[in-house]
């Protein structure tokens, strides 16, 4: 871009206006309106030294070249000037592969801070897909404790127990295991769908230990003995877990696999389920009902004594 800096007469020197152009008017067609801006012939706007030497005339008439009155350069400028609330607003872009997006900004951060020092005036924002994982991280921060809360009400109002709803609960770790390995060993970062997925994957690991956990009380309370209705409770419930677990990770194969547009999306939050959902569904046949027995069985001989 080229740009003359100097006064001649009283008027500034508009070259930087005559290259890249500068609206002096407009013209109105009715409704209509077309702008009128002012620009030099191209061989004056590709070429420095024919602008050094265009003519000015001053009001006594006197004529000199520009480049008397001027100093003419060649300087590197923006395409075009952003502005937002009355600033000025660069945008430097980014896309972020193989790694996950908060430990990127957050280096990105620290290295900015302490390698370009910022004039006064000068301030930074990280914004895009960054400031909506921090804004939807912020709900989920503040709705997830919540929805487990009320979830946790929920079962203790179906079971008349703390422990049990605990033990219901407890199917969420079971859960949260098999999501991360998937996540890992698919080389996945954990990133905002992969957290909506943990959010499904806790829905269906807790309907399942309800399941299991509603046989076994059903037993309990016709007075079979706690290990018989431990095993007889899991055997009930077999099936109907399975059937759970398999048709939700059956449904989220094709978005496992997928490599379509959108695929970003989908293939995190679909593997935390399908890995989840192993996880949780071993985890709560086999361990589950272990656990019943050492809190409630002693409880039983513990009442017996």
């Amino acid at each position: 871009m080229a740009r003359a800096c100097g006064r001649f007469g009283t008027s500034l020197i508009p070259v930087a206006a005559g290259a890249s152009g500068d609206v002096i008017s407009q013209v109105i067609d009715g409704p209509k309106r077309y702008t009128v801006a002012l620009r030099l012939p191209e061989r004056y706007r590709t070429d420095p030294d024919a602008m050094r030497g265009i003519v000015l005339r001053s009001a006594g008439g006197a004529q000199v070249a520009l480049n008397q009155v001027a100093r003419i350069e060649v300087t590197r400028g923006p395409e075009k000037v952003d502005r937002e609330e009355g600033q000025r607003r660069v945008v430097v872009m980014s896309n972020v592969r193989g790694r996950d997006l908060g430990s990127f900004v957050a280096e990105v951060q620290s290295k900015v801070e302490r390698e370009v020092p910022l004039p006064t005036g000068y301030f930074i924002e990280y914004g895009g897909q960054f400031e909506n994982q921090q804004r939807a991280t912020r709900r989920l921060m503040l709705i997830v404790p919540i929805v487990i809360t009320g979830i946790f009400t929920l079962l203790y109002l179906t079971f008349d127990s703390v422990k049990q709803a605990l033990l219901v609960v407890g199917n969420i770790p079971f859960a949260m295991v098999g999501g991360i390995a998937a996540l890992w060993i698919r080389g996945m970062n954990l990133n905002l769908s992969a957290s909506v997925g943990f959010i499904a994957l806790f829905g269906v690991a807790m309907l399942n230990g309800v399941v299991l956990v509603s046989s076994i009380n059903q037993l309990v309370k016709t007075g079979t003995p706690v290990r018989d209705a431990v095993l007889g409770g899991a055997r009930r419930r077999l099936r109907p877990v399975l059937m759970t677990a398999f048709v939700a990770s059956f449904g989220f194969i094709p978005m496992a696999l997928a490599t379509s547009t959108g695929a970003e999306v989908q293939r995190p939050l679909a593997s935390v389920v399908i890995g989840g959902l192993f996880s949780s569904t071993v985890l709560t046949l086999f361990l589950l009902p272990v656990l019943y027995e050492w809190i409630f069985g002693r409880r039983t001989q513990a009442q017996v004594t």
